[in-house]
């Protein structure tokens, strides 16, 4: 990796649909082969590059601090704690301090990032221009575990632009993973919102770009895709 860049990882979330396995602790310290998801997740990034991490925290916000003072050396990890959960895009709205650069790498902490999944995370870091403003890492259905929709997310258009998803277009998942200019969130005044608006606003402009992962895409929302994970390393 020659391209340093730096990640904001969307913790806050209540993991609800994991059931009893999160009544007490978040779904980023839910294990798979003995590791938590989110070490798997900050693991990978400082393998392929990252220079900082920022994590946004909520639910049992304490567990995940401790977690990172008892495995981490301080400096280029750091919490940016919500008294109230802010969603996605306003997440890192609210933690767009902590970083340095107009472009960082976002991803949720509940994908299994494996070996396989670098090349596609490096090419999508090293490829993005500012001018892109927001790219997304899609995965194509049959490269999907732990994902269950019949339809789509998005799809591209004749001139390789992103649209949401219609019936009739191949179907195709954000894998919870993008390339993303900080300038974009100057376009919104609130302090909770999704990156759906964000996306939204990107498709009006045509400006929504995507990259399509080669590799397999292991998304842990619920207990199924929790035991594709685990599957996968047999």
């Amino acid at each position: 990796m020659t391209k340093s860049f730096s990640t904001m990882i969307l913790a806050a979330g209540f993991g609800k649909r994991m059931g009893s396995l999160t009544d007490k602790i978040p779904k980023p310290l839910i294990k798979i082969n003995n590791t938590p998801l989110l070490k798997n997740c900050i693991d990978f990034l400082l393998n392929i590059g990252c220079k900082k991490i920022v994590i946004n925290t909520h639910y049992q916000h304490k567990l995940i601090f401790n977690f990172i003072n008892e495995n981490y050396k301080p400096g280029n990890i750091f919490i940016s704690y919500e008294s109230d959960i802010l969603d996605t895009a306003g997440a890192v709205k609210n933690a767009i301090n902590f970083f340095n650069e107009e472009s960082i790498l976002v991803t949720n902490s509940d994908i299994f990032l494996k070996k396989e999944n670098e090349k596609d995370i490096i090419r999508l870091v090293k490829n993005f221009r500012t001018e892109h403003e927001c790219k997304l890492l899609l995965a194509k259905k049959e490269n999907s575990f732990g994902l269950i929709n019949k339809s789509g997310d998005f799809y591209f258009n004749r001139k390789n632009q992103l649209k949401r998803w219609k019936n009739g277009e191949k179907i195709l998942y954000y894998s919870g993973i993008q390339m993303f200019n900080l300038n974009i969130l100057n376009n919104f005044s609130s302090k909770k919102f999704s990156f759906n608006k964000v996306w939204d606003l990107q498709i009006d402009k045509n400006l929504l770009y995507g990259d399509i992962m080669k590799s397999n895409l292991y998304h842990v929302g619920d207990k199924e895709g929790l035991k594709k994970a685990i599957e996968s390393l047999d």
